[in-house]
């Protein structure tokens, strides 16, 4: 079962993310009180899943959910390898779309500095929010299409 690990925002851009238990994801925004979110363009809300986080991990690095400044961490589904388009539904009834996979990095974060590496370029995804709610940790994702 795929589902959410940590739900992280952060106020400002450039700003490490905070875990919060439960967060509002609004109808082609993102995610509500994070930086990130516009309805301008379709990098509303970004996930990376733990699996790509263990990478690094095995790297020797000290990482965890929300340090690569994802929105949601999730678990039990390889996110990277989800087409464009693909639909995904939170909970009860929160719909997502991938509208992006992976990132050009334009610089070199700390995490690139100390493992030679970052997954969130490569497998990162970027997905808009179609219809909002409610997400909190540990609400199963399932994937559609």
């Amino acid at each position: 079962m795929a589902k959410i690990i940590s739900i992280n925002i952060s106020p400002k851009k450039g700003m490490r993310k905070k875990s919060v238990d439960s967060a509002v994801l609004k109808d082609n925004y993102g995610l509500e009180n994070d930086a990130h979110a516009s309805e301008k363009w379709h990098r509303q809300v970004s996930l990376l899943g733990t699996e790509s986080i263990k990478k690094i991990q095995d790297k020797g690095v000290d990482v965890g959910p929300g340090d690569f400044a994802e929105n949601i961490t999730t678990e039990g589904v390889t996110l990277y390898t989800l087409p464009i388009g693909t639909k995904m539904t939170i909970g009860q009834d929160i719909e997502l779309e991938v509208s992006q996979i992976g990132k050009l990095c334009h610089a070199r974060c700390a995490i690139y500095e100390q493992a030679g590496d970052c997954v969130m370029p490569r497998e990162g995804i970027f997905v808009k929010v179609i219809k909002g709610g409610t997400i909190n940790t540990g609400d199963e994702i399932i994937i559609r299409n």
